[in-house]
């Protein structure tokens, strides 16, 4: 059973996640075997020419010779200099939600990453011409996690009142939600790369668990940029504080001395049925035995929440980051945490939109639904949500 599910994920996902553990932290790639350090040195190689490939990107779009689209209205874009893990989905929602209850007419505009797609041959002769998906009007949630995104289905689910759009071309995107949705406000999702839009707000976020993984860049490190380009962050959201981070905040103060500092956690709120909308408090965990099961960028974090929260956490299964789940990868996962004697299942919200409907399940099956929780710089955030009003602070 065991090996034919395993032989059931793709061998450039096995691949991934290999890697991953390799290059997300300092000191991860040490000690390896010969053909290790060879892969671990092919992946420098490719990440000195992905460098400079970022460095020409950069000096094209600030000598003009490839345009920055404005589009006439304030342009949040909220992103990292690292590859996934530093909890970017709740600080949009926190922006997104804030700036509705201002009165803004919100759209968040997102690249949709790794949902359904055609296949490139048609896009290429599609994506001037085809309208960009909306997954959320404000009104109404119009497409499933499949088809418009994980991230973008749950923020439009989690957002009444704010429009969620896709599309590769964040420009058109933009456009669309302006003149089609009414929009007054854009938040572009993942942004910091997006430089074929123009910005009025940069936000960058940091993990301060792991600000900038071993210092290399894709593939041989996480960064997706050089660290020196915080200078361009306007607000840097520091992210996951959970004991003293004067080190970390040291570090980006290296390479932005000006830039507004916003201290935050991703606080666990309650527990959901994923099939349902029953919700069970946090202190149900306190004392019980689960199962965990993730397809997520950093799943120790996850993992340890559920520690600290009192549970017991006998079995962990893991996936690629943003793994798309069949029936009997549910079930496996569902009968084992049953044969193990445990309470439950617990997932994190982004798994939870890929899962496939079941109807009858042997144990609880429960995700953990995560908001921010702003512990220092909160006057700070204040006036930014002032200055995207245009109030007077």
């Amino acid at each position: 059973m065991e090996r034919t599910r395993k032989a059931r994920q793709s061998g450039f996902e096995r691949l991934e996640t290999y890697l991953v553990k390799l290059i997300q932290e300092k000191g991860a790639d040490r000690d390896q075997p010969g053909g290790i350090r060879v892969l671990l040195a092919l992946l420098k190689c490719l990440s000195l020419v992905f460098g400079l490939a970022v460095a020409v990107r950069y000096v094209l779009y600030r000598t003009g010779i490839l345009r920055r689209y404005p589009l006439g209205i304030q342009v949040i874009s909220i992103g990292n200099v690292t590859a996934g893990g530093t909890g970017k989905t709740p600080v949009t929602e926190i922006f997104a939600r804030t700036l509705a209850a201002e009165g803004r007419k919100v759209a968040i505009l997102s690249r949709g990453y790794r949902r359904k797609e055609s296949p490139w041959w048609q896009r290429l002769f599609t994506q001037v011409i085809e309208k960009p998906l909306v997954v959320s009007d404000g009104r109404h949630v119009h497409l499933s996690a499949e088809v418009g995104g994980d991230e973008p289905y749950m923020l439009a689910m989690n957002l009444p009142g704010v429009a969620v759009v896709v599309d590769r071309n964040r420009v058109k995107a933009g456009r669309y939600a302006i003149k089609r949705l009414g929009c007054d406000t854009l938040i572009l999702d993942d942004g910091f790369q997006y430089q074929k839009l123009k910005h009025s707000v940069e936000v960058v976020l940091v993990d301060a668990t792991n600000p900038f993984g071993n210092g290399n860049l894709l593939p041989r490190g996480i960064l997706r940029e050089p660290v020196r380009n915080l200078s361009r962050a306007d607000i840097i959201f520091l992210t996951k504080c959970r004991g003293d981070v004067s080190e970390v905040k040291d570090e980006i103060r290296r390479y932005n001395a000006t830039a507004e500092i916003v201290e935050c956690n991703h606080t666990p709120r309650l527990l959901r049925n994923v099939w349902g909308r029953e919700e069970v408090s946090l202190d149900w965990l306190r004392g019980k035995t689960v199962c965990t099961l993730s397809g997520i960028a950093s799943p120790k974090g996850f993992e340890n929440s559920l520690r600290h929260l009192g549970a017991r956490v006998v079995w962990c299964e893991r996936y690629a980051d943003h793994h798309r789940y069949d029936d009997s990868e549910i079930f496996y996962a569902l009968n084992r945490t049953a044969d193990m004697g445990a309470d439950a299942l617990i997932t994190t919200e982004k798994d939870a939109v890929r899962f496939p409907r079941i109807e009858t399940v042997p144990v609880p099956c429960l995700y953990l639904r995560i908001a921010i929780e702003i512990l220092a710089g909160g006057e700070s955030f204040t006036q930014i949500i002032n200055r995207i009003c245009f109030r007077k602070v």
